[in-house]
């Protein structure tokens, strides 16, 4: 029955694969046709990859349970395909088969997501109906007149601003082709290439273990945006790599876990955000993305300093020579065909005004390019006389080799898209309520106020409160909780939308390290063997700068308008100096023979750069660089001290 259930779920992988590349290529349906085929196809395939009552003597019944809420959750959906003209041009009403169709569905996507990540984020959901249905009997300001079962059924199921509505339509068009274009980039060789690429970066530097994980898993976030995902896939390699090296467990699962969640940050998928941001906001993708490249380099700067300065303190090891993989193993044609061509093509497609969805087709089509291109080039590298001793691969098994990446990128690609799926549509169910009730609104008037509290003030418990709301559940998911409820106070405040958005993206991201509950801290911690609390204290203090950057968006506004403009140039300079004495700060550095004094002596440098003024940056930048010549004086008297000691026998 297993071996069914699996090949069944290949089966219908490789189908969403298909219809997922059939949207790149002929362009999407008619919205609630994409959307509605979409979801039946996720949910055939989670209630095949996430059974009921799985290992135990009950299995039969959650047969029959998977089959039966599975069979009805596909038709309902399959009723919205052949019911989608009715539906956009008039008012239909439900009725009793309606609320039940209605009631599988989230019953279904609710029950799936439990199954997938957990309780919190179904309950949330569960809250949101809640709230809709019995909002007439909560007192206050937080009251409203409530929604009987039948309006809310209109809602979610015979309308385009429920279910189906444009976080599921996200998912289903743009985010579903960026994440057969990551699969295809990873499995068609560049997963191993960024490994190697990061060992050779910055393997022979001080901290360069941890610094792999930083390059390694930025490379990685870049493509794959699961913070999760990234611990697991690059951290089964650094975090036993540094600890070898002699890296506390704690750091080792700490700098994996922080490097991993700064893929969510970093462009150009940022766990799928930059798509959904810009269809929150009304902008153009590649504007977000590119808004989103100096915080992200920043917080990668951040990252890298301060593990380079702990290394320094703490005298931790280097990488062996032997480890070391030289230039000429990467910079080889079939190892990085792939990567070139995939992302050429994606650029291409960008640059000549294509669809999202064209353009990463384009960025596919690359890939496979790469594979047949690296083929070639392995099997002329074996033909060359005393190169290698194996015989050449004859062209079927070329082929045979070929077609199985080609088969599981595919399947890896639409695997991973199947807790995506599932997610947004619970996320788009928790949203239409929230608009539906207008808490969003009520909920930004409560913080903003009368408008007399400080931008700084406002943004401290719009911070928060995304992190509490944002704990538990995956990024995607958090932000566009927080996107909806939160977002508006600043942009109410007069702080620009782009702004706003990534304010509330980025606590809602640093929910995945911040305690108590930070699922990729859990996951560094089982990979290194260490208490999870010991690393989360480590991670906060590594990415400490995280949670700062995004005051900067309301200190310079600037930041994220990208360009050759005195604004743009001045916040990158105050990132740069804040982030830098944030690293030596949190990274150990010492002046003076007393902590609390070089604690003050970089903070205040953090503090002054953070000022928005030209004299507070310059006197900050001065201060800087008169630390850092401190610290290297202090070093060198020791190193002068220490010799003397062992030259003299002491």
């Amino acid at each position: 029955m297993d071996s069914f259930r699996s090949r069944s779920a290949t089966a219908l992988t490789l189908l969403l694969s298909l219809f997922v590349l059939g949207t790149a290529v002929f362009g999407a349906r008619e919205a609630l046709v994409q959307r509605s085929i979409f979801l039946a196809m996720v949910v055939a395939i989670a209630f095949l990859r996430y059974p009921s009552l799985k290992d135990t003597r009950w299995r039969p019944l959650g047969i029959v349970l998977d089959a039966v809420l599975g069979l009805v959750a596909c038709a309902s959906c399959i009723w919205v395909t052949f019911h989608a003209d009715t539906i956009m041009n008039s008012l239909p009403t439900a009725f009793v088969l309606e609320i039940g169709m209605a009631a599988v569905l989230v019953v279904t996507i609710l029950e799936l997501s439990r199954r997938a990540i957990g309780l919190i984020f179904p309950a949330m959901v569960l809250v949101g109906l809640a709230y809709a249905l019995l909002g007439q009997y909560i007192p206050g300001p937080l009251g409203h007149r409530g929604f009987d079962i039948y309006f809310v059924t209109e809602t979610l199921l015979m309308s385009d601003v429920g279910l189906w509505g444009s976080l599921l339509g996200v998912a289903a068009t743009i985010i579903a082709v960026f994440s057969l274009f990551g699969a295809f980039l990873l499995h068609s060789g560049g997963g191993s290439t960024f490994m190697d690429l990061a060992l050779r970066v910055s393997g022979r530097s001080t901290g360069g273990a941890a610094k792999i994980a930083t390059i390694a898993s930025g490379l990685f976030g870049m493509v794959s945006g699961s913070a999760v995902g990234n611990v697991a896939t690059t951290g089964a390699f650094t975090i036993p790599l540094m600890k070898r090296l002699g890296y506390p467990a704690a750091l080792a699962g700490a700098v994996e876990a922080v490097a991993s969640t700064g893929g969510q940050l970093a462009p150009p998928i940022m766990g799928a955000a930059a798509f959904i941001m810009a269809e929150i906001i009304g902008s153009d993708y590649l504007a977000i993305a590119i808004a989103a490249a100096l915080p992200a380099a920043l917080f990668y700067w951040g990252v890298f300093a301060t593990v380079h300065v702990t290394a320094h303190e703490e005298r931790l090891g280097q990488v062996p020579e032997d480890q070391i993989p030289p230039w000429r193993d990467i910079l080889r044609v079939d190892r990085l065909a792939s990567i070139v061509l995939s992302i050429g093509g994606l650029v291409i497609g960008i640059l000549r005004g294509a669809s999202l969805q064209t353009a990463a087709f384009y960025g596919i089509v690359g890939a496979v390019i790469g594979m047949f291109i690296a083929a070639a080039a392995v099997h002329l590298q074996q033909q060359s006389p005393g190169v290698s001793d194996r015989q050449p691969q004859d062209r079927a098994s070329q082929l045979k080799a070929i077609g199985r990446q080609f088969r599981t990128a595919l399947d890896e690609g639409a695997t991973g898209l199947i807790i995506v799926g599932i997610l947004l549509a619970g996320a788009q169910i928790l949203v239409s309520m929230i608009n539906l009730t207008g808490v969003g609104v009520t909920l930004s008037s409560m913080i903003v106020g009368d408008g007399g509290a400080p931008v700084l003030v406002i943004g401290l418990v719009v911070a928060v409160v995304c992190m509490i709301m944002g704990m538990g559940i995956p990024t995607t998911a958090a932000y566009v909780l927080v996107a909806a409820t939160l977002a508006p106070a600043l942009i109410k405040i007069g702080v620009s939308p782009i702004a706003a958005h990534m304010f509330v993206f980025y606590y809602a991201t640093l929910s995945v390290i911040t305690p108590p509950v930070c699922v990729g801290v859990f996951v560094a911690a089982g990979l290194a063997g260490e208490h999870w609390t010991a690393v989360a204290r480590r991670a906060v203090m590594l990415g400490a700068v995280t949670y700062v950057i995004p005051f900067l968006f309301l200190l310079y506004p600037d930041m994220l308008n990208p360009g050759m403009n005195a604004g743009y140039l001045e916040s990158a300079l105050s990132g740069a100096v804040f982030v830098a004495a944030f690293a030596y700060l949190f990274g150990g550095a010492r002046l003076s023979a007393w902590r609390l004094l070089d604690t003050a002596a970089w903070l205040a440098v953090a503090i002054l750069a953070t000022i928005p003024s030209l004299p507070g940056l310059a006197a900050s930048m001065a201060s800087l660089v008169a630390l850092i010549w401190l610290r290297r004086r202090r070093e060198t008297k020791q190193a002068v001290v220490l010799h003397t000691a062992v030259a003299s026998g002491k």
